[in-house]
């Protein structure tokens, strides 16, 4: 069991998260006198989709000031008015914390979201901080982090895991989620979107590669987006001086998952792979630790047509920093030219590089600091 690094909050929240991400597992251990609703479970979910009314009444039997855990909403989207009535009629003598692993079905039945009378919270795979000292770079880059992965004893079950994960929640809950008809295009589109990982975005490029409609394509992603499994990293239009790069990138929201979509669990990650990866990794931490945080930070990059770029600009209202990633233990002077330019033009107020060398380096106005370092300050607000 890792300690992680949200906490609790003090009255009903919404936990949205992949499946597998561990918020049950959480939530169990944060609130061990809740009582727990899995809807997970065939029998539990047959009985409150048949008799909705059960739900208020086992509640209303729970002693006052109980926590209830409610897993996986979606799958009874209507229970959500059961929870706003209990939260109105008694006063918020009741806390639940919800969790899902997808809004789509949420949003397309227009479901009650408490109307401002809960928190939201997003849950994320392990972070190298909360593995401590079971983390390890090699092992991130090559199966991620989901605590499944920590549960099986060797390369090879973490590998039947990861497989697992893909062929029976992406290939089929997915397909069923987003009711798709072609599922031989779906299947192409996987693969294609596995190896976009990371790429500059051109959804017309990949609709003529995977043979679907450029709206199914745009579809398909919307399902990914909703049910956590990834998201579009947008692009920052600073109105430099030089054309800029206007498409979006598009992370997966773990490397393993994602190695598993490419079939390359079985080889170690090349040289080449190695860089995606690494930064696929460094930003879904960075956004995991400001969700976490609180810091209501927005993510973007920055690229010109000539290749000058910034893999990270994170802002917080009039504040705008930039990071450069490199999978490299060696920080060499053509990495920091994208941050320099964007100094020069006072377009961030801060650069920093990370990189997988052990010391930390001033070049110019800009940081350069190994990897966990910089995550670390950036979680205690120091960059």
């Amino acid at each position: 069991m890792y300690s992680r690094i949200l906490k609790v909050p003090k009255s009903t929240f919404f936990l949205f998260g992949p499946r597998g991400t561990g918020k049950s597992t959480w939530l169990v251990d944060s609130l061990p006198q809740a009582t727990r609703i899995d809807l997970l479970r065939s029998s539990v979910f047959m009985n409150y989709q048949t008799h909705p009314e059960v739900f208020r009444q086992e509640i209303l039997a729970l002693p006052k000031k109980s926590w209830i855990i409610v897993d996986e909403i979606q799958r009874i989207p209507t229970l959500l008015n059961e929870i706003h009535s209990l939260i109105f009629d008694t006063k918020n003598m009741y806390s639940f914390a919800i969790t899902g692993s997808s809004a789509r079905k949420l949003k397309r039945e227009n479901a009650n979201m408490l109307a401002g009378r809960a928190l939201n919270r997003k849950f994320f795979p392990l972070l190298s901080e909360e593995l401590g000292a079971d983390f390890n770079l090699e092992t991130q880059l090559a199966f991620g982090s989901l605590p499944g992965v920590f549960a099986e004893s060797s390369r090879g079950d973490c590998i039947e895991f990861l497989s697992a994960y893909v062929d029976t929640y992406l290939k089929e809950e997915i397909q069923q989620e987003a009711a798709v008809r072609n599922l031989l295009g779906f299947t192409r589109f996987l693969k294609v979107a596995a190896i976009a990982n990371s790429q500059i975005l051109s959804i017309s490029n990949i609709s003529r590669d995977v043979g679907v409609a450029r709206s199914t394509v745009q579809g398909y992603f919307e399902i990914f987006i909703d049910t956590l499994l990834g998201f579009f990293l947008p692009t920052l239009q600073l109105k430099a001086k030089v054309k800029e790069i206007s498409h979006p990138r598009f992370y997966w929201f773990d490397t393993g998952v994602l190695r598993a979509l490419q079939g390359g669990l079985r080889d170690k990650p090349e040289q080449a792979e190695r860089g995606h990866l690494f930064e696929t990794f460094m930003i879904n931490e960075l956004r995991a630790l400001d969700s976490y945080g609180g810091k209501g930070g927005e993510f973007a990059y920055w690229r010109t047509e000539s290749g000058n770029e910034v893999d990270c600009i994170w802002s917080q209202g009039k504040k705008r920093i930039g990071i450069e990633i490199k999978v490299s233990s060696v920080w060499k002077s053509e990495f920091s030219k994208g941050l320099e330019s964007l100094l020069k033009e006072t377009k961030i107020i801060a650069g920093y590089g990370a990189y997988t060398g052990t010391k930390a380096l001033k070049i110019g106005k800009i940081w350069v600091f190994p990897y966990r370092e910089l995550l670390g300050r950036f979680n205690r607000d120091e960059l």
